[in-house]
């Protein structure tokens, strides 16, 4: 049964194509007309026509799904010649519904209609393509009007077509799509030309958003507003402002006549509020504003006019170790800043929110003073000292003011995060620089040396290096002492190199400032006068005074 409907079904379609080949010289064959059913034998049912011979109808256009005929011997029946087979008429009952229903949809045509069909193609052949609409009407379109590339392609999918002819003695419709698509782009032209002339605001109404901007419908005609022209903040997410569907002004700010591009602005249709604000604002003034978008360099503020401020990362806070902008402000927060840079040409304006805000070294200054002992953080370390941080700001402790011993740097006393004393030795408020001192907090090598020395004692050390203006000399322990070329007396710098040993005597200790003083010369001096009592104490030698001298210098 299923091979005898595909055989009657080609068998239909060649004919049919046959017929829209005959179209245009108006041979066509098919004719609708009234039988009777007179038998129905080996899958055919015989049709009196009124012809010389019965027609033949393939059963299986009558029957229902079991094969079952649904016609009985003398029953009326309409049905379409079309064709001949051994002499006789071959009809089709389906090709009869069809012609039928071409036939009523011409009866009903409206030629003043806009007659715009959505259709299905069906099929195609040399001359065009068999489509049909949703009430299986048959259209038939050449193929010089259907404007498709590919018609195997075609084939089963659906197109918008437009009748250009209908045939009320042929019962035949003709269509097109290219007239259609032809149709369109003139009205898309005109529509253009109309929009693209227009100067002034155009309202609008958004079809499509996307993350680069939206599609705007104006006058039929989709035009793109892109990100970067929604609004004076600069680039912002459509979607966060518009949805689909709003209406929004609109003006043309460029047409791409190669691309058939239309380009959109909604802040071109706007009021420019940097010509509102270029006038009333200045460098210093405090406004309040709402932060609108964080990122790790800053933070985006709105003004509440369309306009966006930068607030810095450096400019959030007096500390300068601030990592995120997050731990002192977050979005939606109203604040109070000032305006540290407003340049309309250019449309930047720049706030500041420390400045607003207690300097922590004022703070810091109200409430300590040189000399006080402090506890501090270790917040940085470098070759030259350490950054302590103490009450919101940081102080230098030098490496020399970090330890009694000279060798020793910051860099092997502490490590960053470390909490350390420390003594404030200077606070410069012009630099706004603090001075910290770590060694002071602890006796020093030479106040342990002075317990148990004096001035005045002879000592001796190793020399540490020689310079113009005198010498250093290791007394043990980490303890230097410096003896000035003026204090060496008869003795030579020339005569002396490093690692030679000394003698000399303290002529002060400063524990103060942690330095010792010797004198050669002050020890030649102690000597003759310890020759002196020495005479003057031994009665019983005749010696001259000036022979006991020289034998005390000699010795």
């Amino acid at each position: 049964m299923a091979e005898v409907n595909e055989k009657v079904q080609n068998h239909a379609e060649e004919d049919f194509a046959t017929l829209l080949e005959e179209y245009d010289t108006g041979k066509s064959r098919d004719e609708v007309v009234t039988g009777k059913v007179i038998a129905l034998k080996d899958g055919e049912v015989f049709i009196d026509v009124g012809r010389k011979s019965e027609g033949i109808l393939d059963a299986a256009e009558v029957s229902d799904e079991q094969g079952n005929p649904q016609v009985n011997v003398g029953d009326d029946i309409k049905v379409a010649i079309i064709g001949s087979r051994g002499g006789r008429p071959v009809v089709s009952y389906k090709k009869a519904l069809k012609k039928e229903k071409v036939k009523a949809f011409i009866d009903s045509y409206d030629e003043n209609a806009e007659n715009v069909y959505d259709v299905k193609i069906l099929s195609f052949n040399k001359g065009g393509f068999v489509c049909a609409n949703a009430d299986d009407v048959e259209f038939f379109m050449p193929r010089s009007q259907s404007a498709l590339k590919n018609p195997n392609g075609a084939v089963g999918k659906n197109f918008k077509v437009k009748i250009i002819k209908v045939d009320r003695d042929e019962q035949s419709i003709v269509v097109s799509r290219k007239k259609l698509l032809d149709e369109d782009r003139k009205a898309s032209k005109e529509a253009i030309e109309k929009v693209i002339a227009t100067e002034g605001i155009i309202e609008g109404v958004v079809k499509k958003i996307t993350t680069y901007g939206m599609f705007v419908d104006v006058g039929g005609v989709d035009g793109l507003v892109h990100y970067s022209e929604i609004s004076y903040k600069g680039p912002v997410n459509p979607s966060s402002l518009y949805k689909e569907g709003d209406k929004v002004p609109v003006k043309v700010i460029k047409y791409d006549n190669d691309k058939k591009h239309l380009s959109l602005s909604i802040k071109e249709a706007m009021p420019d509020p940097w010509n509102e604000i270029k006038d009333s604002l200045e460098v210093g003034d405090t406004i309040r504003v709402k932060v609108s978008n964080i990122e790790p360099y800053g933070a985006f503020v709105d003004l509440g006019n369309d306009i966006e401020g930068f607030l810095h990362i450096s400019e959030i806070s007096w500390d300068k170790n601030i990592k995120n902008p997050k731990d002192f402000i977050s979005e939606g927060e109203e604040l109070d800043v000032e305006v540290v840079e407003i340049n309309p040409s250019e449309r930047r304006l720049r706030v500041s929110l420390k400045n607003l805000l207690t300097k922590p070294f004022d703070e810091f200054v109200a409430k300590h003073k040189v000399g006080d002992v402090l506890k501090g953080s270790v917040t940085t370390i470098t070759n030259f000292g350490a950054f302590v941080r103490i009450d919101g700001v940081e102080g230098l402790l030098h490496n020399e003011d970090a330890s009694w011993d000279r060798g020793e740097k910051c860099k092997n006393l502490f490590k960053v995060g470390d909490e350390i004393e420390v003594k404030i030795i200077k606070i410069d408020k012009d630099t706004q620089k603090i001075s910290l001192n770590h060694k002071e907090l602890g006796d020093s090598p030479i106040s342990d040396y002075a317990k148990s020395h004096n001035q005045g004692d002879v000592v001796k050390g190793k020399i540490r290096d020689i310079k113009e203006f005198g010498i250093f000399v290791e007394l043990g322990g980490g303890i230097d002492a410096l003896i000035r070329k003026e204090d060496l007396g008869n003795v030579s710098v020339d005569s002396l190199k490093v690692g030679d040993e000394i003698e000399a005597a303290i002529a002060f200790i400063d524990e103060k400032k942690n330095r010792i003083r010797l004198s050669v010369r002050r020890l030649a001096h102690q000597k003759e006068r310890e020759a002196l009592n020495e005479i003057n104490s031994n009665d019983d030698e005749k010696q001259s005074l000036g022979d006991l001298i020289k034998d005390q210098l000699n010795k």
